[in-house]
């Protein structure tokens, strides 16, 4: 999908842990203003940039609630950075673009080198955009975050050292498996390359129709990692010797009590990923990853 209506409104999100990229920050300010762009800041991120750069770029505005009508966000930071920029956009069908300043970064794969030279790309409406799904959380206990939406996964995690949680598994009200486990992850394509990637689940080309139920530190050696199509209903019952467990959506954790019950399905919007014409999956999991790359080669 190529995005190429003129971009007049862009929106801005950081993160605080930029000290030693003051200089690439105030570059993508200088090239937007010398567009002519309305930029908005994201209140936080503008506040940081005040107190610790003693900078103070010309904006239009800054977005301290939903909605904002803006053609494109730009998300400086790592993976973390962009999953709570799209939090933010949430339903605006807003574009993002995630520019890595961070570390890995799958999610913001725009390197800091590469910026001028995509920012042209992008005003030419040169780019694509990839329509990434996400989870959304229902329970029978009430969520206090008011977005229960997840890009990368949702999780049923046992409490710090606590035993381990016993996961009831429905797929359209049709009984899985009990997991016996430290928790259970539900990743999207997105999210293959997030925690689940950490916990042996496959790798998800993010075009798929499919999510992934993988087990955290299961007490069975046989309890696989299980791909299924996105339109299923998954239902969880937790019960946990503690009382009570962690739910976590990116990241984003409440304390649940044990005997909860989660459902979780597709939600009914995507986020829309700006990606450059020279970028492929393939090509992020050769770099970030080193696939192909002869070990030998890093020791000389």
């Amino acid at each position: 999908m190529v995005f190429s209506e003129k971009l007049k409104t862009i929106g801005i999100f950081g993160n605080d842990y930029q000290a030693g990229k003051q200089n690439f920050i105030r570059d993508i300010f200088d090239y937007l203003q010398k567009r002519g762009t309305e930029v908005w800041v994201e209140q936080y991120f503008y506040h940081y940039l005040f107190k610790t750069f003693a900078f103070t770029p010309s904006i239009e505005g800054m977005i301290t609630e939903m909605p904002f009508p803006l053609d494109m966000v730009f998300s400086l930071g790592g993976d973390g950075t962009f999953l709570r920029t799209a939090a933010w956009v949430g339903r605006q069908n807003i574009p993002i673009l995630g520019i890595n300043i961070g570390r890995l970064g799958f999610l913001a794969d725009t390197n800091a080198s590469e910026i001028i030279e995509t920012l042209d790309e992008i005003f030419k409406g040169e780019y694509r955009l990839e329509e990434r799904s996400l989870l959304q959380l229902e329970s029978s206990c009430h969520f206090h975050d008011p977005y229960n939406y997840a890009l990368n996964e949702i999780a049923a995690l046992k409490r710090d050292t606590s035993s381990m949680i016993s996961i009831l598994t429905y797929l359209n009200d049709e009984f899985l498996t009990e997991y016996l486990s430290d928790g259970l992850l539900l990743a999207t394509p997105t999210g293959s390359t997030a925690y689940n990637l950490s916990v042996n689940g496959p790798i998800i080309i993010p075009q798929s129709k499919n999510f992934v139920l993988s087990p955290v530190a299961s007490h069975s050696l046989n309890m696989r990692p299980l791909v299924i199509p996105e339109d299923y209903k998954i239902r969880f019952r937790i019960e946990s010797r503690s009382k009570n467990f962690l739910v976590s959506l990116d990241g984003r954790s409440e304390v649940f009590p044990s005997g909860s019950e989660l459902y979780i399905q597709k939600a009914d919007f995507t986020i829309p990923v700006v990606k450059r014409f020279c970028q492929n999956f393939y090509e992020t999991l050769r770099k970030k990853l080193f696939w192909g790359a002869d070990a030998r080669e890093h020791e000389k």
